[in-house]
């Protein structure tokens, strides 16, 4: 069964200049499940009752989740593409990412949250560096 994302790609009428169909489609899906769980956990940060203890996860998350929306984003649109915008982009997402995973990591033992969005952002850095290294 293919995804959305990977049926968006697979009717796109221009070629897509030889970029790896399945890792492109990987990174948009992981880009937006990282926005979505950084979106989570920081709300969910907010309800924690020690909640001024998360105000550098709050504000590394609402980062990461703008960063991955806007990498989704961008890589979901193909006409006129230029190659080191999406380079440039993929190591800011992926930087952001593990940025993310290692704050959110601080505070996994002590919420769930944090634990779920780590794991989201580790894998969407790893899905941002392996279409980097596909695109050359």
């Amino acid at each position: 069964m293919t995804t959305v994302v990977e049926d968006m790609i697979n009717t796109y009428p221009a070629d897509l200049g030889g970029v790896d169909r399945q890792k492109l489609a990987r990174c948009i899906e992981e880009c937006v499940a990282c926005a979505q769980a950084c979106t989570a956990c920081a709300d969910a940060c907010l309800s924690e009752e020690a909640v001024s203890e998360l105000t550098k996860c709050i504000r590394t998350d609402a980062d990461c989740a703008d960063v991955c929306g806007t990498t989704a984003a961008v890589l979901s649109r193909h006409t006129g593409y230029d190659a080191n915008v999406t380079r440039s982009l993929l190591r800011a997402c992926a930087v952001v990412c593990k940025a993310c995973a290692d704050e959110c990591e601080a505070h996994a033992d002590r919420h769930d949250h944090c634990r779920v969005c780590a794991e989201a952002c580790r894998r969407c850095e790893q899905a941002c560096d392996n279409l980097l290294s596909a695109l050359g």
